[in-house]
């Protein structure tokens, strides 16, 4: 009779253990595969972050320092910056000179224009998006959506130091227009060019500070938490990013 009840409990003790497997899983089995998940997730993050680096370091290298050489190149070879008058040079792109800040900025050089002005004075212009689109360049933002990048150029009022230490005084000045740029585009051309990240000192401003003659730094005005539209109440993670406008100063 002792034989037979140990029997029947070793049995009864077999099926709990086995009903308890084919319930789930163990703490330590939920630990390993949670375990797991986060290191995939953190692969695909850190795998897309450095993609999207790449693709910053090529617009930056290529793209936006190719159209720099190609400016250079034309006042070298011409004599005067792109579209002004080579027998009354202005200084100013397009021979329009700013006389103040939004509609009083020059007039701009953009599109077929800006192409046609470099290849008539024989300019290499960068690959950019296609043959004919030389001045745009598509790329995608941190959600995998697309952004049409555009180089054009322009004379615009610019900040620079006064008379008096520590005053600033808008001046004329040729820069480069840079359009469609998200934040951490953005960012990223301010600290390849200027080496330090801020949106109203060096040679990378953004659209609205540069000609801003407050002394103290700005950060760029938008981040990844906007929406598309610059409204503060991203609804989703995966919405577009929002877009910036920058001027690079040329120094010619």
């Amino acid at each position: 009779m002792r034989a037979k009840e140990m029997f029947t409990s070793t049995t009864m003790k077999q099926k709990t253990q086995k009903r308890a497997a084919m319930l789930g899983f163990s703490l330590v089995e939920l630990s390993i595969v949670l375990i797991v998940i986060g290191l995939i997730i953190g692969a695909v993050t850190i795998g897309k972050s450095v993609h999207r680096n790449a693709v910053h370091q090529r617009i930056a290298s290529e793209f936006i320092q190719g159209w720099l050489v190609a400016y250079d190149s034309y006042v070298a070879g011409v004599g005067v910056v792109p579209a002004d008058n080579v027998s009354v040079p202005t200084g100013c792109i397009n021979q329009s000179c700013a006389t103040g800040t939004g509609s009083g900025a020059g007039t701009i050089l953009c599109d077929n224009a800006l192409r046609n002005t470099m290849l008539a004075a024989g300019i290499g212009l960068p690959a950019g998006r296609a043959a004919g689109r030389e001045d745009r360049y598509v790329y995608l933002d941190s959600n995998g959506l697309p952004h049409d990048l555009q180089v054009c150029f322009q004379n615009v009022r610019w900040s620079e130091p006064g008379a008096t230490s520590g005053t600033y005084v808008p001046r004329s000045r040729n820069v480069m227009v840079i359009t469609g740029l998200t934040p951490a585009l953005a960012n990223f051309l301010d600290h390849y060019f200027d080496t330090v990240v801020d949106a109203r000192f060096g040679d990378v401003r953004e659209l609205q500070y540069a000609a801003n003659t407050d002394t103290t730094k700005k950060p760029w005005s938008l981040d990844e938490t906007y929406d598309f539209s610059g409204t503060d109440n991203r609804k989703w993670d995966e919405d577009q990013s929002p877009e910036l406008t920058a001027y690079m100063r040329m120094h010619r």
